[in-house]
């Protein structure tokens, strides 16, 4: 290989790989590479979660090591077993299997026993104050802190206190177990930050065993070092933790064992979204969503029952890259990656949103053909499907007008001819209204020689306007969401004098009642399709043998930017 390659390929790495190969050559940690992806299990992933997951797997697998699935389960007011095994499925879904799945509730009396170890070497101690009195006296980082006037109480009465505290024997909140570091350090979390405070609720896998709970400073890089993790890999904000992780490793560390190195990416933040759990939760609570899996969360579950795939999110994630600097996504990123992969996958199919009648007067009575179209033309082993051609059809009541607006109208209109997809070029005649002058059918004429593909000359003549339909017939009925994005706002949550609430889309679900060719009577939840002209839709688990139910994915373009210029 050329020097020239050698640097492209260097090139193509991206920070954290390249952390990782100079770990590799210096031979450190014996060439082992050993990651975990580690969610507290207080609510569903999200979009930004598929970032961790995609470093963390794919680093892993790229350099041959393992990844492990650890739950940061050190808070049980908020966590939940339920989001356990949402984020189980979420992560096995997206293609990924770990090599271990952990609790940091395994470790309580691990970190317990280490907590005393630090107490009696005088590097910790318990202190009785409020945690307001606590937050003063840390002051701010150009103002050294005041000692705590019970940091240097004897490591005995700690101690005494400590196992006080771990019993139940003390009120919750009355006492807190802090780290003995440096009250004047520029960084507030070496201010003698807390490693323990005292919970009275019982935990999801350890009941009521435990009365006093670890902080996830304290618990973090001790469970990494208990699972011989290499490489700890975490968002941007927890670089200004990373020397709290290291003086916490210090006090335990063995020098022949593995010591894991945090270095720290930037989060995924994504336009007309929020990210932040609490905020998530509280659109769930208050019903303006239905449920985490609600197909306008920016939940995996929620992307994965609007109809996205595994493979888009990953693309995603891929696309939008490993930077140590904070920036914001433009969902339409997203939006790209599931129209890419969906344009190679999804079957074309006829469904008309908002139908109309069509009425061709000199198609025989009573007669009906079938069709044989093409299932996906970027897909050769897609093969054909049969569609029902009759007399009577549906198009959209927008792909009509009673007269041209202008030359550049190319869809029906009376005395104009459009074709039908796959069928025949028909003829505007005369239009039925009721009472209320809207229109119910349309009166069309068809020529009989210009069926799409017959290889007479009629069928080879142009047309500008090509229409879906459906045959009225054999149509299936269906029930059709058509989701937007949850948000008006570009950071919704980014405004100090406004609630993210009061930036909610009015119009970000739609329902409406449509005809689909009868081939999709058939469909499976999930299934998904491009409604030729429309866009990508699946089947929705609401879905029951005798409904059909659609949700879209996305429009074929881009819609969004258009409607909403500024």
């Amino acid at each position: 290989m050329t020097s020239e390659n050698n640097k492209e390929e260097k090139k193509s790495l991206n920070f954290l790989e390249e952390i990782i190969e100079d770990d590799l050559k210096s031979n450190i940690n014996n060439g082992v590479v050993y990651t975990r992806f580690p969610p507290e299990p207080n609510g569903y992933l999200h979009i930004g979660h598929t970032k961790a997951i995609y470093i963390n797997f794919s680093i892993a697998q790229k350099y041959g090591g393992k990844t492990n699935l650890r739950f940061d389960d050190t808070n049980p007011t908020k966590e939940e077993s339920e989001y356990v095994e949402a984020i189980k499925k979420d992560i096995q879904w997206l293609g990924y299997e770990w090599e271990k799945e952990c609790y940091t509730s395994d470790y309580f009396q691990q970190l317990y026993d280490w907590a005393v170890e630090i107490i009696k070497a005088g590097k910790a101690y318990v202190d009785e104050q409020s945690p307001e009195q606590i937050a003063e006296q840390k002051k701010n980082p150009t103002t050294p802190g005041i000692e705590s006037p019970y940091r240097n109480r004897p490591a005995e009465e700690s101690l005494e206190l400590f196992e006080k505290m771990k019993n139940g024997e003390l009120p919750e909140g009355s006492m807190v177990l802090r780290a003995k570091i440096d009250m004047e350090s520029s960084n507030m979390h070496m201010r003698d930050p807390i490693m323990y405070r005292i919970i009275h609720a019982p935990h999801h896998r350890t009941g009521n065993q435990w009365k006093i709970y670890p902080m996830y400073d304290w618990a973090h890089g001790q469970s990494d070092y208990m699972e011989g993790i290499t490489n700890s890999m975490c968002s941007l904000e927890f670089k200004v933790h990373r020397p709290l992780y290291d003086w916490y490793l210090d006090q335990i560390y063995d020098p022949t064992l593995i010591r894991p190195k945090q270095r720290e990416f930037s989060r995924l933040n994504l336009n007309y979204t929020v990210m932040s759990k609490r905020k998530l939760l509280k659109l769930v609570e208050q019903g303006i969503v239905n449920g985490w899996d609600d197909p306008r969360m920016p939940t995996i579950s929620g992307l994965r029952r609007r109809g996205y795939t595994p493979e888009s999110l990953l693309a995603f994630a891929e696309k939008v890259g490993v930077t140590r600097r904070e920036n914001i996504i433009d969902l339409g990123l997203l939006e790209f990656c599931v129209r890419e992969d969906l344009n190679k996958k999804a079957n074309r199919v006829f469904g008309v949103l908002d139908p109309v009648k069509v009425v061709i007067d000199n198609y025989p009575e009573g007669q009906s053909e079938i069709l044989e179209l093409e299932n996906n033309p970027e897909d050769e082993t897609a093969g054909t499907r049969q569609v029902p051609f009759s007399k009577e059809l549906y198009i959209e009541r927008d792909d009509f007008k009673e007269e041209a607006p202008n030359r550049k109208y190319f869809r029906l209109a009376l005395n104009k001819e459009v074709r039908l997809k796959g069928g025949y070029i028909i003829k505007g005649e005369s239009v039925e209204k009721d009472a209320e002058g809207r229109i119910t059918a349309i009166h069309c004429t068809y020529d009989p020689e210009s069926k799409s593909g017959s290889g007479t000359e009629a069928s080879m003549r142009k047309v500008k306007g090509t229409l879906h339909w459906v045959s009225a017939q054999h149509a299936a009925d269906a029930e059709v969401r058509i989701y937007d994005r949850l948000f008006i706002d570009e950071a919704p949550d980014g405004h100090k004098d406004k609630d993210f609430l009061e930036f909610l889309n009015p119009d970000s679900l739609k329902t409406v009642q449509a005809k689909v060719e009868p081939s999709l009577k058939g469909a499976k939840v999930y299934d998904q399709f491009q409604f030729q002209r429309l866009g990508y839709f699946n089947i929705d688990p609401d879905s029951t043998d005798g409904k059909l139910i659609f949700n879209r994915v996305v429009t074929l373009k881009d819609s969004w930017a258009k409607t909403h210029k500024k």
